[in-house]
C-alpha cells in the first residue's frame, strides 16, 4: 500500500484530508489517536523512546524557567495550522489555556521537535512552521548531540538554518539559555 504513493501518477491522484474532515474522522473514532495531520496526509505518530522522553523534559524544565507572562509551554498537544494539525513536542504559543478552551493555537513563538530515529519527518515539518509564521523552531538530533535552529520563517520556509552542536547553547527570545552540554549529558 504504501509503496504505492511512491509512484508519482498515484501521488497526484491521492485526496488530501482537511483539517476539518481530519477532526471529524478523529472524534468519531476512526482516526487512531496517535496521529497527526500533515500536509492534508494522516500520519502515524512515533512512540517515544527514553531518550526522546528525557529531552523533552530537560527542555521542559529549562523552557519553563522565566516563561513571560502571557505565553504558555505546550507539550505534544496540536497546533491546527492551515493543511496540517502537527504536536510538536514543545511549543511556547501565546495566550493562556482558557484562551484555546475551544480551539488549538494557530500559531506558536518557539517549536521544539526531538528526532531519535526518523530526522526527515522532523525535518520536513519546518515548512509546516514556517508557513504558520512560527518565530523559531528547534529540530534536536538526539543521535548527534545537534539541534538545528530555523529562523526568519515565509510562507515557503525559513531563511536561515543553523546548527548547534556541543560547547553551543541554545538561547530563546526572553533570555533563557540551554547549553548543549547539559541537554545531551
Amino acid at each position: 500500500m504504501i509503496e504505492m504513493l511512491e509512484r508519482p501518477a498515484v501521488r497526484r491522484r491521492v485526496l488530501p484530508f482537511s483539517v476539518e474532515r481530519y477532526h471529524r474522522l478523529r472524534d468519531s473514532g476512526v482516526v487512531p489517536v496517535r496521529t497527526e495531520l500533515l500536509n492534508g496526509v494522516i500520519v502515524e505518530k512515533m512512540t517515544k523512546s527514553p531518550r526522546h522522553t528525557l529531552l523533552a523534559h530537560r527542555l521542559l524544565d529549562r523552557l519553563a524557567v522565566d516563561l513571560p507572562p502571557g505565553y504558555q509551554l505546550r507539550k505534544e498537544d496540536p497546533l491546527t495550522l492551515a493543511t496540517s494539525e502537527p504536536e510538536p513536542d514543545l511549543a511556547i504559543v501565546l495566550g493562556d489555556m482558557e484562551t484555546y478552551r475551544d480551539r488549538h493555537p494557530t500559531r506558536a513563538e518557539l517549536t521544539v521537535e526531538i528526532a531519535v530515529s526518523n530526522v526527515e519527518v522532523d525535518r520536513a515539518k519546518a515548512d509546516l512552521y514556517a508557513g504558520a509564521g512560527v518565530s523559531v523552531y528547534w529540530l534536536v538530533i538526539a543521535n548527534a548531540g545537534a539541534v538545528e535552529v530555523y529562523t526568519q520563517p515565509r510562507a515557503d520556509g525559513y531563511r536561515s538554518m543553523e546548527t548547534k552542536r556541543s560547547g553551543q547553547a541554545l538561547e530563546t527570545w526572553y533570555g533563557t539559555r540551554i547549553p548543549l552540554a547539559t541537554l545531551f549529558a
